[in-house]
């Protein structure tokens, strides 16, 4: 099986390019977004690390944004414990998707938490930052302050390009990415 971990900044793209694959693609952003609303173990470890701010299930977003914004420490305690589950989900996404001849990994913080092995494709989705700002303010939920927040997490973005296989420059159109795509799964089927 091979492992394509997709890179690239907040809002590059990267989920728009991991399904144009047309592979199985673990999404991170929608394991997090799923435990805030299903697991009550996760509100309650979340909880008591952070009673301020959380104290009702389903967790609320903006309960999330709210401890975030207050204190860099809270996404490190946030990141911390919802990580760890996330983890458990992709290694279950991983080994039912076993026979597989390729899987997409579209996990934000995949160097930086050190899920890749040295053998994974890395591809990094290029986009200009004018388009970038302009896809993140159509966010329901767009919040300046806690994009940069979590850019702060993230490696440097020319480090991910120097560590990256392929490099897509996202333009937003199908028809690009597509052309993309098949270009490097020639390459490296």
């Amino acid at each position: 099986m091979i492992k394509i971990g997709i890179l690239g900044d907040i809002g590059s793209g990267k989920s728009f390019v991991a399904k144009n694959f047309r592979y199985p693609v673990f999404n991170a952003d929608k394991v997090v977004a799923d435990l805030y609303k299903k697991d009550k173990k996760i509100f309650i470890r979340l909880k008591k690390k952070l009673p301020k701010y959380f104290y009702s299930f389903p967790i609320d977003k903006k309960d999330v944004s709210n401890a975030i914004l207050s204190s860099d420490n809270n996404l490190r305690k946030i990141v911390k414990i919802v990580h760890a589950e996330v983890r458990k989900k992709m290694s279950l996404f991983i080994k039912n998707n076993k026979k597989k001849k390729i899987i997409i990994l579209d996990i934000p913080l995949l160097l930086e938490n050190k899920i890749n092995k040295k053998k994974d494709i890395l591809i990094f989705v290029q986009s200009s930052r004018k388009e970038i700002l302009k896809r993140l303010k159509k966010r329901n939920n767009f919040n300046k302050k806690i994009v940069n927040k979590f850019r702060n997490i993230q490696l440097p973005l020319d480090y991910k390009r120097n560590r990256s296989h392929f490099i897509i420059k996202n333009d937003f159109t199908e028809k690009k990415i597509k052309k993309d795509i098949k270009e490097i799964l020639n390459k490296i089927l």
